[in-house]
């Protein structure tokens, strides 16, 4: 029942992102790996441009590339923008998405964050989706980074 209200809430409340996360499921489907993570469906890009990860509702992308470890903590934590999605709804791509995108790809935050060593994480909605993804993903962060600076660029608590 858990399982049907989740994904019920995500196709209704959170249809925007879900249908736009489908859409590159399907477009990636054939040239790509797929596996299941929690809830969320999880497509492995073999990409050799800077592409770490994106959530897009139920459906998360990431460089299936990267390194064991740096997979296992970036399943977690976009897992925890799926859980974000769940519960902003439509109200997600403002709160989450948009801010996410700026912070990770615009070149004078690239420059400052690199400067300034400043986490990744500290942004309110990168951290935000670490605590969740381990909450509800069910599973711990293994990094440096993400242990040392993962809560919004502090150490992150597990539980």
């Amino acid at each position: 029942m858990k399982k049907f209200l989740f994904y019920l809430i995500q196709f209704t409340w959170g249809l925007p992102q879900n249908l736009a996360g489908l859409i590159g499921y399907l477009a990636l489907y054939k040239k790509s790996r797929h596996e299941k993570y929690a809830n969320a469906f999880i497509t492995l890009v073999d990409t050799d441009k800077p592409f770490g990860g994106i959530s897009l509702g139920v459906f998360i992308f990431v460089n299936g590339k990267k390194e064991v470890e740096w997979l296992h903590d970036t399943r977690i934590h976009e897992y925890g923008h799926t859980i974000q999605s769940l519960v902003l709804g439509p109200l997600y791509f403002v709160v989450i998405g948009f801010p996410s995108i700026l912070w990770c790809n615009l070149p004078p935050v690239c420059r400052y964050r690199k400067k300034n060593n400043v986490s990744y994480y500290t942004l309110y909605c990168e951290g935000w989706a670490n605590l969740w993804g381990s909450r509800f993903g069910g599973q711990k962060f293994i990094t440096k980074e993400l242990l040392e600076r993962g809560r919004f660029g502090k150490p992150l608590k597990q539980d």
